[in-house]
């Protein structure tokens, strides 16, 4: 991998990613951007002790612009984008509309690949291979800023997620706090150490799946399955055997294997529904361990959290989605309309040939 950090008109960094160590990245931006101004403030919930971030600029962020006018594609000739160069593997930058700013963190934009109809179960094992690369410099890069806490790698695939922009890409969140979600899993994670006299909550969590019926696929470094309690209609969480804090501790088996096991994941996704349905909308969340103190978290350490992601779609069955009503949104008490064992079944039914 060769890492090519430049700027954008605006003073925003921009990181190309090559599979070749050879590749030249000397393009300039040649777009007359002003500065970005961003107006982000987070604002603390004191009843509910979450954080919500306040991001008024967004407002006037590119929405579903046409396929010739995508500001992730390469430029080329006249048409400028994001990314001057003519071509790329694997590219990040700030994101020009972010949620999170200055003091309040960080918001990076991830484009998986230059091809703007692809996706990312449509990439090589090698492009894969280069964006878990980007994912991890990335990672410890952020890892190191004076206002980030937590670092989240995700995907939003489909325009029923949300997605203003078709080409494929990602983003990643440097959090100033540590995430409401992840503040539940470490207390979980604390009141099983003490309950049970030091057992980690995570390695119990993935033991019980891998001698249970929800095992979707298995590879010597990875496990995917569909966790007891699955919130989504299909969800699977993919962890690697041997338990890591982040992304930065996957040893070499494991970063090698990844790339089959999630591509793989990804490819039987698109087939749960049958022929003719259009691609499953999907969100890939990494979940990592915080950067920060866990002295709130008694008697845990970022050495017991657990990597792992979590893949999930909102549909729950051919043209019908899942949609968050009364009692998900007003008190966060999932009602799933799918067994997990069902669920498991069916992503085990649809492996490709």
């Amino acid at each position: 991998m060769k890492k090519t950090s430049t700027r954008l008109a605006d003073g925003r960094e921009l990181i190309y990613y090559d599979l070749r160590d050879d590749s030249v990245r000397d393009a300039t931006d040649r777009r007359p951007l002003d500065r970005t101004v961003t107006t982000s403030e987070i604002r603390r919930d004191p009843l509910l002790g979450d954080s919500v971030a306040i991001a008024s600029h967004r407002q006037g962020r590119t929405y579903h612009p046409p396929a010739d006018e995508c500001p992730l594609c390469p430029s080329a000739g006249d048409r400028l984008s994001e990314i001057p160069d003519s071509s790329y593997d694997v590219v990040v930058f700030e994101n020009r509309f972010p949620s999170l700013a200055g003091d309040s963190g960080r918001c990076e934009v991830v484009c998986f690949t230059s091809d703007h109809s692809a996706s990312f179960g449509e990439l090589t094992e090698e492009q894969a291979g280069l964006v878990l690369e980007a994912w991890t410099d990335r990672t410890s890069e952020l890892s190191h800023l004076p206002s980030v806490e937590q670092v989240f790698c995700f995907e939003n695939r489909g325009a029923e997620i949300g997605v203003t922009l078709q080409h494929p890409h990602g983003q990643i969140y440097a959090y100033p706090f540590t995430t409401p979600r992840t503040a539940l899993m470490l207390r979980s994670a604390a009141t099983h150490k003490e309950m049970t006299g030091g057992e980690n909550l995570f390695d119990a969590v993935l033991e019980r799946e891998l001698a249970g019926e929800r095992v979707v696929l298995e590879g010597e470094h990875w496990v995917a399955f569909v966790p007891y309690a699955a919130h989504w209609p299909y969800e699977v969480h993919l962890y690697p055997k041997r338990r890591v804090p982040d992304l930065l501790g996957l040893d070499e088996g494991a970063r090698t294997e990844f790339p089959k096991v999630y591509l793989e994941l990804l490819r039987r996704f698109d087939r749960i529904f049958g022929e003719g349905e259009a691609p499953t909308p999907y969100i890939a969340a990494w979940h990592q361990a915080p950067f920060g103190s866990l002295e709130e978290f008694d008697g845990v350490v970022r050495e017991d959290f657990a990597l792992h992601l979590e893949l999930f779609t909102i549909r729950r069955t051919s043209g019908k989605l899942k949609f968050l009503a009364g009692s998900e949104s007003g008190m966060n008490v999932f009602i799933n309309d799918v067994p997990p064992e069902r669920a498991a079944e069916r992503l085990r039914e649809v492996a490709s040939s």
